[in-house]
């Protein structure tokens, strides 16, 4: 069945460029103008696969109806790419942090957003990851469902958290720099930044609760996941 996106943006043009172009692909659009109109159809069945974001929209922030997805338990793990005329670190960064998996700047061929497109998809469970389900101390996380648990508690995570988690619990006991997380958790290069991985080690260890001190600070190095998490977390 072909991968269905929802494409949100109010310039008709470039939406029907786009959504030509993902059929072309093989892929099933389905379009939004609006913020209100994309999270009904965010929230609907069947759920999109994938949203093409873009940040300018005239009734609310691109950046708000990102937040709200990830605040939604319905939509928190849906794949969202932001799209925007911004090119300032910052623009990205931001997207980063409220919990977009890629951010695309305007102008852009429509053969590099399909490129990016695959990619976040195949990146819904991280490089590594070849087990379903993988435990290490408290922490347990389930690869095919896209869940992850504290004990007998599941966690609130957003996509990005998990893969992030995923990769840490998958490799436990080893040390992975930021620069090689953003790569691989973000398909990034590291040389765009890194304060966006401390922001969601920081958002996860928080979620991980009692368990944060299995997340475990280098410093100087970067971050690595340990069965022990008696002690409390590294400091930074």
């Amino acid at each position: 069945m072909p991968a269905s996106i929802l494409v949100v943006d109010d310039e008709r043009d470039l939406r029907s460029a786009i959504c030509h172009t993902l059929v072309r692909e093989g892929f099933q659009p389905r379009t939004a103008d609006t913020g209100a109109q994309a999270l009904a159809l965010a929230r609907s069945e069947p759920p999109p696969d994938l949203v093409l974001l873009d940040l300018n929209l005239p009734d609310m922030s691109g950046i708000a109806v990102c937040q709200a997805l990830r605040g939604d338990p319905l939509t928190r793990a849906m794949p969202v790419v932001m799209l925007s005329a911004r090119v300032d670190e910052i623009d990205r960064v931001l997207g980063f942090e409220v919990g977009a998996d890629d951010y695309v700047t305007k102008p852009f061929s429509l053969r590099e957003l399909v490129l990016r497109v695959r990619a976040v998809l195949r990146r819904r469970v991280p490089p590594g990851a070849t087990v379903e389900r993988v435990t290490c101390g408290r922490v347990r996380v389930d690869a095919g469902a896209q869940r992850a648990w504290l004990d007998d508690r599941e966690l609130a995570l957003t996509a990005l958290e998990l893969r992030l988690l995923l990769l840490l619990v998958t490799r436990q006991g080893r040390v992975h720099t930021r620069e090689a997380l953003l790569a691989e958790v973000w398909g990034l290069s590291p040389n765009v930044t890194t304060r966006t991985v401390d922001t969601h080690v920081l958002r996860l260890r928080a979620k991980l609760g009692p368990a944060a001190g299995q997340l475990q600070t280098l410093r100087g190095v970067g971050y690595r996941f340990a069965p022990d998490g008696d002690a409390p977390p590294d400091p930074e």
